[in-house]
């Protein structure tokens, strides 16, 4: 059970790098475009937001990757961490897009769950 709450807590860090090189370089590129649904006017007018957000994301991954260096050690960080993808998640899925909760939402959920029962 520890090895897969591990290979989901990387999934999910990996997910947040992501979703941080798309908010921060991509933005106003086609595929950050693509990814959010964006006009290019749109998308030149927010890229600062947007930069800011994706930072965010980087934090959340180096949390969740510092939780997973520390192996049993790092249990609580992965929780912690764990608990700000999902929260983060609710958030963007109750203001922004619902197809967030499926995306970081529930994976979050879910290896919470499994980093408990590990």
């Amino acid at each position: 059970m520890t090895t897969l709450a591990n290979v989901l807590v990387a999934l999910i860090a990996l997910l947040h790098i992501y979703i941080l090189v798309l908010e921060m370089f991509l933005w106003d590129k086609p595929a950050g475009l693509r990814a959010f649904g964006q006009t290019r006017e749109a998308a030149a007018a927010s890229r600062v937001l947007a930069a800011n957000q994706g930072l965010y994301n980087g934090f959340l991954a180096a949390g969740l990757f510092w939780g997973l260096s520390l192996g049993a050690a790092g249990t609580g960080i992965k929780v912690f961490f764990l608990c700000c993808v999902l929260v983060a998640g609710l958030y963007g899925a109750a203001t922004t897009s619902r197809r967030i909760l499926f995306v970081q939402a529930v994976p979050a959920a879910i290896a919470l769950a499994l980093v408990f029962l590990a």
